[in-house]
């Protein structure tokens, strides 16, 4: 019963740290916001501007403005200002990429564990 008990609060506390980068998931989770941040990542320079990222990734600048509001918000993108322009960047300094690797590694714990305990125990006891 023991290790029932340490697997439901290795999910719970799991459930917990996914709930922290649900913003992250939320702002990923979209495709077109998705094309934004891949139209950064794939930048031969650091930083493009709205209108830029617009004509690569077929949006409309003011699509393009909300979903890159959205990723700031998130963590994942960042911006600098040159005199009036403004740049976007994929925020490499962003915690929320150690949290994710950390939440990546805690689901492999977990699940691991899991299997080792025979989760989930599909058979019926009598």
């Amino acid at each position: 019963m023991d290790a029932c008990r340490e697997c439901v609060e290795a999910r719970t506390a799991l459930a917990e740290e996914f709930r922290r980068l649900w913003p992250l998931f939320v702002a990923l989770g979209d495709e077109n916001r998705q094309r934004v941040f891949l139209a950064l990542l794939e930048a031969d320079q650091v930083g493009l501007r709205a209108e830029e990222i617009a004509k690569r990734t077929n949006l409309s600048r003011p699509a393009v403005s909300r979903h890159l509001r959205t990723l700031r918000a998130a963590g994942a993108v960042e911006l600098y200002r040159d005199g009036t322009r403004t740049y976007y960047y994929p925020n490499a300094a962003a915690s929320c990429w150690a949290e994710l690797r950390k939440l990546s590694g805690h689901i492999c714990a977990v699940t691991e564990n899991a299997t080792a305990e025979g989760y989930p125990n599909t058979e019926e006891e009598l």
